[in-house]
Formats: C-alpha cells, sequence, structure tokens
C-alpha cells in the first residue's frame, strides 16, 4: 500500500526532507509535528509518512515496532512515492533516522538524495552504552547531520564523542535536551521552541552547503 504523507511548508520550495517517525510514536506526534513545523518555516517542503505497522495501529491493530532493517524498503518506497523534483534529504525521528540511515548510501549513490537528518539518533538504547547501533556509521558516505540533546538516554554528548562515526556526519548538540530535543528551561534556560529555532537554522545551512551547485 502506497504511504500518505503529511506535508509542510512551501509546494515550491527547493529542497525537499522526508521524515519518518519514531519507534512508539506516530508521524502527528506532538514532537514530529513541532520539528516538520520548525523546518517549514525556515522554507523546507516537509514529508512525514508512517512505516506499515504504525499505519495499522490507526485501524487498531496494536503490532509492535519490527527490527528496523526489515522495513528499509518501505523507506525505499516512500522516495519513490513522493517523487520530489528538487533535492531530497530523508531522515526522521530516533528509529525513523536510523532506518534513512541505512538506506542512505543507496539512494545517495543512486542520485537520488543529497543527505541524510537524524532527529534524535537511537546510539544505544536505553540504559545499555554497550548495545551499540553505530557499526553502518563509521563508513557512512552520505552528507549528514545528527541534531541530538545533551542528555539524550539514547546517546549523550560524552557517550557519543568516544564512537568512531564517519567525517561525513555532522553532529548539532543541543544543550541540555532530551531525546525529543526538549531542555528543561529552569536548568538550561532554552524553551523547547528555542531548540528547534536552533535545529532549523543549522539545517538551513548544512542544505544549503550539501545542495549548492558546482562548477
Amino acid at each position: 500500500m502506497a504511504p500518505t504523507f503529511l506535508t509542510d511548508g512551501p509546494p515550491e520550495a527547493r529542497i525537499t526532507i522526508l521524515l519518518a517517525h519514531g519507534a512508539g510514536a506516530p508521524m502527528d506526534s506532538a514532537s514530529m509535528t513541532a520539528a516538520a513545523k520548525a523546518l517549514a518555516e525556515a522554507g523546507f517542503r516537509v514529508a512525514r509518512f508512517e512505516f506499515g505497522y504504525m499505519a495499522a495501529r490507526r485501524d487498531g491493530q496494536r503490532k509492535p515496532p519490527p527490527r528496523a532493517d526489515t522495513v528499509i524498503p518501505e523507506y525505499r518506497a516512500a522516495v519513490d512515492a513522493l517523487g520530489a523534483t528538487g533535492p531530497l534529504i530523508i531522515g526522521g525521528k530516533s528509529m525513523g533516522g536510523r532506518v534513512a540511515s541505512m538506506a542512505a548510501d543507496e539512494l545517495h549513490a543512486a542520485g537520488l538524495i543529497a543527505g541524510l537528518l537524524c532527529l534524535g539518533y537511537p546510539f544505544h538504547p536505553p540504559g545499555k552504552p554497550a548495545q551499540l547501533r553505530t557499526a553502518h556509521l563509521a563508513g557512512l558516505a552520505t552528507p549528514t547531520l545528527i541534531c541530538q540533546g545533551t542528555r539524550d538516554e539514547f546517546g549523550t554528548r560524552d557517550e557519543v564523542a568516544g564512537y568512531a562515526l564517519s567525517d561525513r556526519i555532522e553532529l548539532l548538540w543541543l544543550e541540555d535536551g532530551d531525546h525529543d530535543l526538549k531542555p528543561r528551561k529552569s536548568i538550561s534556560g532554552f524553551t523547547a521552541a528555542d531548540h528547534l529555532r536552533t535545529m532549523a537554522a543549522a539545517v538551513s545551512d548544512w542544505a544549503g552547503r550539501i545542495t549548492r551547485p558546482t562548477g
């Protein structure tokens, strides 16, 4: 079944961003909606979609999240179905970004995408720092931006500093942000809206650099 897309931002935008959801929350969760709106306000066309198991939950089927690698074909199908005509960046929140990262190099080599954007990458399960999900990130060839809160329980700033990551990966650290990039205002002095604006501005700068015509 073809995916259903939620779209934000100007349809005539030069760059499109395709985002998949995390393991436990749908594409219209508060976190994903806020991120999509911030990116749309920065001038991107943003499309969100759901993997089949999450879409089935809307019909009352309580399906657990599958292994991330098993839904890679669904991500590829979403890229095809979206049919972006300009530069396309793929990614997502948490598991959605992880799945996109596993599909990225093949799509990038084929000229179908310009880059990869991960919002809160799940470097390891919470409480299991030795169970890393980073092996494929060491050799990643696709230009990548990972936006991560410094206290994300799926990978803090101190933890990630010790990982072997490709030099194609750029990291944006958001002070005191959690897995949804939200800070504790009383501690950090920042609000969730502040961090989303910072994220969107960083994505705009990065996307401009990786899609700049050469020659």
